[in-house]
């Protein structure tokens, strides 16, 4: 259900959190005081889950109770409660306990389209987190942060991976599917507690707790929240996670939609600071918005947090922050209980305090990368699979062709993100396939082997030769140890895998050395760039991602920095200029693997810690140019050459698209990769994932990353008027579908679909709608049903999509209500947004919206149009205002009425000094008025300005108030 129409039930408020004093004599008369007794009121599962969260409230100390604010709770042992930690990674699985079932990316489950599919992993996640319950390995706890429901606007953002689509209806619904497995559906027994990630508006890394999203009220209610309510209201998540960046000037750590956000359920709600956030705040965080610690955290628990995730395992600083707000006045004990209730109702309802551990308790790791697991996620990376392109029906491969190449970077290598788990195993692409034919497979991974000479002195870039490796040196060695394969990820930057042991190197704060399995760490330590020079030779630059942090003050390039020839960094002047040469050709070995053969595969894509990932966004949307220029020569060498790309994102893919016959897309897929691709490759499982983004041609199609409004912008497929290289919905099968009439049914639309080819396959039937003539610019399209269904040869089955006259909402910002207008409705199903089969035309009789009535109290943020101009925070508590931004910035009041004549003109301002001008019919039309505005002194120090308005005010217009820069406008009134 769309969070926007659903009725909000209203959350119990908990403030003084005591049960009557009657009942608790009655159930604790005869509860002695050890602390191992079982019948404390908290412990009787026959209780409401309130009754006993107050009975225990009111047996623990304030010191107990800000112990139990910050992550890593204590135990009390005079109660015999054991410590609790919120926070164990479950994005695609149990992560950094060891090893787990790993399931497709994010992005990747939600291209199955398939909310059964996803509810199963989820409950299989959370039986894997459960697995961990009797041994409490350290990290672990029943507090799962996933799924990760930010909606995925812009494809640059480095966190793409973890989120599911830009369609915000889409995202909801994998989210409260993979939220129901996680919870195993019952609200009052939970499996696990989920909390949704990022609350609100994070899709950039570049400055990310100092940017600030701009969430206009139509892009927060239709497009934001759109993405969160409905698993809330749903009850498959327990919580949601504060985001790093700023929402409309006020950081998100204290924004008080947080609490706002309880409205959505009946059941308590947990809600958690990212990690460190609470140190952001102030004066000496990066934030800066409050002066002390106390202050920050004060206002982060009014505004709706209950656990501080912050300073690791170190709970001091949290704890002695919420003493001293609690001496200063800023917190009551009140508020303590109110978050401390929060927390010990998601604890209650996990069974922690019911005999055997509840309904879960006996959950043992024997469910730990089960068969059943691994033969789910096997599935679950066979659905996900895209086929983007398919011509002369070069896909499945045929599987008498047994002599087939494997080749390209990601061919025999599985790479793991920054949330996976451990792969107990790896099925590779070439393993897979070759298990596929029972037979052996040509390979080659099509990079380049090299060594590196000092053009100076002539020693070669040496190696160790061990597992552990060596550090980096200058010297004579001859063979593997001077030698080095050269991944090219794109943007100039590339990893080294010394041919001696097979190991990446990297840095390690004082030495370059060989010793990792993959590029991997929060710094990304393994990242080079070759420069070449002017005379033919090449720098050796140092690119990990700590060089780009603003306290890195070390040179980046490497030359000897000892007598034993031993390579560190240096400055530019001082770095060895080196030779490259090529010992073996990567293009030419591939190629030679590939020519002849009956097919060639060839797998490209993103290395998951490089090409975007957290605190990193990408810089392009391409493909690197020589895995470009691998798939070219491949395919030259031989016409049946077939792409597979395996990353995380929408890629522009330049040429290739043109000019190879089949591309398939897979997202990084787990332990299962090679398995899956070979099961569609082969034809085994006919493809039918559907892309849940955008994929554009170029970068030039995006505005910056920056840029939170779609609707202004045109972002999405919902506004986006260009031609893309792939449609959102966009995904090819083995069969050919037909539709049929769509006819009106009640509750929804229903169509006959038939599978008219030869093979048994899966068509996802979509939904979409489009408003014909709004007040509002609305969306081209906008999804409002999907789904998955399997047919066989000839079979022809109806389809029923739910949609009711309510979903057709939108936010109207002239009442601040949602809004379905009269008018005609286009309901169009296809195969995807841009392959639409069967239409139809839906009269609704809504409502007009009328003119805006400026004589009342409007909000300035509630604009139809603007430039110039920010959303910024009217106070520190709460509210929103516009700030200019530059001279002459603008806001637009469309189709206002002024009645006979409006003679004056009130606002609230706050900043800098200088004017408002009150203009018709355009920024620089008629000047009906001007308002003198003196500066306030502070930002949020308001004044009350007015104007005489002239006689032109008058009937319906478009009002449009032209403002100083550095003002701040927060409401205003024409009468």
């Amino acid at each position: 259900m769309k969070g926007k129409r659903a009725p909000a039930r209203r959350a119990r408020r908990r403030t003084a959190l005591v049960l009557a004093p009657a009942l608790i004599a009655g159930l604790g008369a005869a509860v002695p005081a050890g602390a191992d007794d079982t019948s404390y009121p908290f412990r009787d599962p026959r209780l409401t889950a309130h009754a006993r969260v107050d009975d225990l409230l009111s047996r623990l100390t304030l010191d107990e109770k800000v112990s139990l604010l910050h992550q890593w709770q204590p135990a009390i042992p005079r109660l015999g409660i054991r410590s609790f930690k919120t926070g164990t990674e479950a994005l695609h699985g149990v992560a950094w306990l060891g090893e787990t079932t790993v399931f497709p990316q994010a992005v990747g489950l939600a291209s199955t389209w398939d909310p059964a599919l996803i509810r199963k992993v989820g409950s299989a996640v959370g039986d894997e987190a459960r697995g961990f319950q009797q041994e409490r390995p350290a990290g672990w706890g029943l507090n799962l942060w996933a799924p990760v429901v930010n909606p995925l606007r812009d494809p640059r953002w480095g966190r793409n991976e973890e989120g599911y689509s830009e369609d915000p209806y889409l995202t909801s619904s994998m989210a409260t599917a993979y939220g129901l497995g996680l919870t195993g559906g019952d609200p009052d027994h939970l499996k696990t507690a989920p909390t949704l990630k990022h609350f609100l508006g994070n899709n950039n890394e570049a400055d990310r707790t100092t940017t600030s999203s701009d969430l206009r009220p139509r892009v927060l209610k239709e497009y934001e929240e759109q993405a969160f309510r409905p698993a809330i209201e749903a009850d498959a998540a327990t919580g949601v996670m504060s985001a790093y960046n700023l929402v409309n000037g006020r950081p998100a750590t204290v924004n008080p939609a947080l609490d706002e956000v309880r409205d959505w359920t009946s059941y308590g709600l947990m809600n958690v600071t990212d990690a460190y956030a609470p140190n952001n705040l102030t004066g000496t965080g990066s934030q800066k918005y409050y002066d002390t610690l106390a202050e920050g955290n004060a206002a982060a628990l009014k505004a709706g947090i209950d656990s501080f995730t912050t300073d690791d395992t170190n709970a001091l600083p949290t704890t002695t922050a919420v003493r001293s707000a609690l001496s200063e006045g800023r917190l009551k004990e009140s508020d303590i209980d109110t978050a401390a209730g929060h927390i010990l109702d998601v604890r209650v309802r996990l069974g922690e305090f019911d005999p055997g551990g509840g309904k879960y308790g006996a959950i043992d790791k024997s469910v730990v990368n089960s068969p059943a697991h691994r033969r789910l996620a096997r599935k679950a990376a066979a659905d996900a699979a895209v086929l983007l392109k398919n011509s002369g029906g070069a896909l499945p491969l045929k599987a008498s062709g047994k002599d087939v190449a494997v080749v390209g970077p990601l061919a025999d290598t599985l790479y793991t993100d920054w949330y996976s788990g451990t792969l107990p195993y790896a099925v590779t692409p070439k393993e897979g396939i070759a298990a596929r034919l029972g037979a052996s497979v040509a390979g080659s991974e099509g990079v380049d082997r090299i060594t590196l000479r000092n053009a100076e002195s002539g020693g070669y870039v040496t190696a160790g030769t061990d597992a552990d490796g060596e550090a980096l040196k200058e010297g004579t060695a001859a063979g593997t140890a001077a030698q080095f394969d050269v991944f090219d990820w794109g943007a100039g930057i590339v990893t080294l895998r010394s041919a001696a042991n097979g190991k990446y190197v990297g840095y390690n704060w004082s030495d370059f050395v060989n010793d990792q399995a993959q590029p991997n760490g929060w710094f990304v330590q393994q990242q080079f760039a070759l420069e070449e020079q002017d005379d033919g030779g090449y720098l050796l630059r140092y690119a990990g991602y700590e060089t780009r942090e603003p306290w890195w003050s070390n040179p980046v390039y490497l030359g000897p920095t000892s007598s034993d020839g031993t390579l560190g960094l240096v400055g530019k002047s001082q770095a060895a200029r080196y030779t490259k040469d090529v010992v073996r050709s990567g293009t030419e070995e591939a190629v030679a693997a590939a020519r002849g053969k009956d097919a060639a595969v060839v797998v490209v894509g993103s290395m998951p810690a490089i090409n975007g990932r957290e605190n990193d966004d990408r810089e392009d949307m391409g493909l690197a140019p020589s895995q470009e220029a691998l798939v070219k020569a491949v395919r030259k060498a031989n016409p049946n050459t077939v792409v597979v790309v395996e990353n995380s994102y929408p890629t522009t893919l330049g040429a290739l698209q043109k000019e190879v016959p089949a591309l398939l897309w897979t997202t990084h897929a787990g332990q299962e990769t090679g398995n899956a691709l070979a099961d569609v490759l082969f034809g085994d499982v006919n493809p039918a994932g559907r892309l849940t983004q955008t994929w554009y041609r170029s970068e030039a199609d995006l505005p910056s990353v920056l840029e939170y409004d779609n609707i202004k912008h045109d972002r999405t497929y919902q506004y986006f008027r260009g031609d893309p290289l792939y449609d959102f919905g966009h995904g090819l099968s083995y069969s050919s579908f037909r539709y049929g009439r769509l006819q009106r049914v009640d509750g929804g639309y229903e169509v006959a679909v038939t599978n008219t080819g030869r093979r048994a396959g899966d068509e996802v039937v979509q939904l979409y709608t489009h408003q014909r003539v709004s007040r509002d610019k609305q969306p081209l399209k906008q999804l409002e049903a999907f789904q998955r269904l399997s047919l066989k040869p000839g079979e022809t089955r109806t389809v029923r999509l739910k949609l009711r006259e309510k979903d057709l909402a939108h936010w109207d910002v002239t009442r601040s209500r949602w809004v379905v207008e009269s008018g005609t409705y286009d309901v169009l199903v296809g195969a995807s947004s841009g392959d639409i089969r069967s239409r139809a035309a839906l009269k609704v009789r809504g409502e007009t919206i009328p003119a805006r009535d400026l004589s009342r109290v409007t909000r300035a943020e509630n604009f139809d149009d603007y430039e110039g101009v920010r959303l910024v925070d009217e106070s520190k508590a709460r509210g929103t205002a516009v700030g200019a931004s530059r001279e002459g910035a603008w806001l637009k009041f469309a189709d206002s009425r002024l009645g006979f004549g409006a003679a004056r003109f009130g606002a609230r301002v706050a900043g800098a000094g200088g004017k408002v001008e009150i203009r018709l019919g355009s920024p620089t039309g008629t000047l009906a008025g001007t308002a003198s505005v003196s500066g306030t002194g502070s930002t949020y120090t308001y004044a009350e300005v007015s104007a005489q308005l002239s006689a032109a005010a008058k009937g319906r217009q478009d009002v449009y108030l032209v403002l100083g820069d550095g003002m701040r406008l927060s409401t205003f009134t024409i009468r």
